[in-house]
């Protein structure tokens, strides 16, 4: 089985684990079989809205057992982040939601509302209730000199009823009107996988995500290994045109494909083939040439000779079966 090669799982939760305040099928009876295996779960997140414990709480209504330490958020990476930059007891204005100013106030530091208190930071995190309002005193407040801190850049979110704006959009609305970009604390960035590895113990986790310029991107900077899921945010046309640094090492339909053997290609100077799906490249037409369109086999060996090749994927005629078309 593919879990047999590491020691513990670090996962993503939107895309992975749940859809906003649905599970995804499959997720808890994968966690639930990979601990009853001996291997330890954690769970890294971008979401900086709520705080380890509310996260926590929900992923045992789902039932699944975990405790609050094992969530590792944006929002604490972000705040030890603001903490070597700034003493404590500082004025900070939090643009973000209760989990981000939970652990900003636990760090030390004073809160404030508004630019005219003058503070010398600004961290910012995602919530729903961020509104314009917020996003101005932001842009006021990094004007008059302070220091700008984001939990994530994630442009985009997984919720039930389909993609919603993330943490991204919120920053690049402030970006517009200061001209500059903040640093960032969440995945991709290394505070937050340092965080992790350091907190948890892990040795040989795979990290799994649904997203390539996040979850993915960040597991390879880490060098760690990583398997993108097809439940959330990445698709065939995404894992095609993925960038050298954004590549996972295995691609999973879902969490149950985990206590599966994965299978080893079968690569020719043309073609690659997973299992029974066979993907060649003739001339410049990247084709189907055996399996069906729609298994992950298909995917796997797709990417496989596109990565391969060191040909970019907007210079090859893509079968548009590939792209789930």
């Amino acid at each position: 089985m593919l879990i047999d090669s590491f020691d513990s799982l670090l996962l993503d939760l939107d895309g992975v684990v749940y859809r906003g305040k649905k599970a995804i099928a499959g997720a808890v009876e994968s966690i639930t079989k990979a601990q009853r295996l001996g291997k330890s779960v954690g769970y890294i997140t971008n979401n900086a809205s709520r705080t380890p414990s509310q996260i926590a709480m929900q992923l045992r209504e789902f039932g699944i057992s975990v405790e609050d330490h094992q969530i590792i958020g944006s929002a604490r990476a972000a705040a030890k982040l603001l903490a070597g930059k700034i003493p404590s007891g500082s004025k900070v204005l939090v643009v973000g939601g209760e989990g981000l100013r939970t652990e900003v106030e636990a760090l030390g530091f004073s809160l404030v509302a508004s630019s005219e208190e003058l503070p010398s930071a600004v961290i910012q995190g995602f919530s729903p209730e961020v509104g314009w309002k917020d996003l101005a005193e932001a842009a006021f407040a990094i004007q008059n000199g302070a220091i700008w801190i984001a939990t994530n850049q994630d442009w985009t979110l997984p919720l039930e009823k389909g993609i919603a704006p993330g943490n991204g959009t919120l920053v690049g609305a402030v970006h517009t009107a200061v001209g500059i970009l903040p640093e960032f604390a969440g995945k991709p960035f290394r505070p937050i996988f340092d965080s992790a590895l350091s907190e948890l113990g892990f040795q040989k986790p795979l990290v799994i995500g649904d997203r390539l310029d996040t979850d993915i991107k960040g597991a390879v900077a880490a060098g760690l290994e990583s398997a993108a899921v097809l439940t959330g945010i990445a698709g065939n046309k995404e894992l095609l045109g993925a960038k050298s640094d954004e590549r996972p090492n295995y691609i999973l339909t879902d969490l149950s494909e985990l206590f599966s053997d994965y299978p080893k290609p079968k690569r020719t100077k043309s073609s690659v083939s997973f299992g029974q799906s066979e993907v060649e490249i003739i001339g410049d037409r990247l084709m189907i040439s055996a399996g069906n369109p729609s298994a992950v086999d298909t995917i796997r060996a797709a990417t496989d000779l596109v990565w391969s090749s060191g040909r970019p994927i907007y210079g090859l005629q893509v079968d548009a079966k590939l792209l789930g078309e």
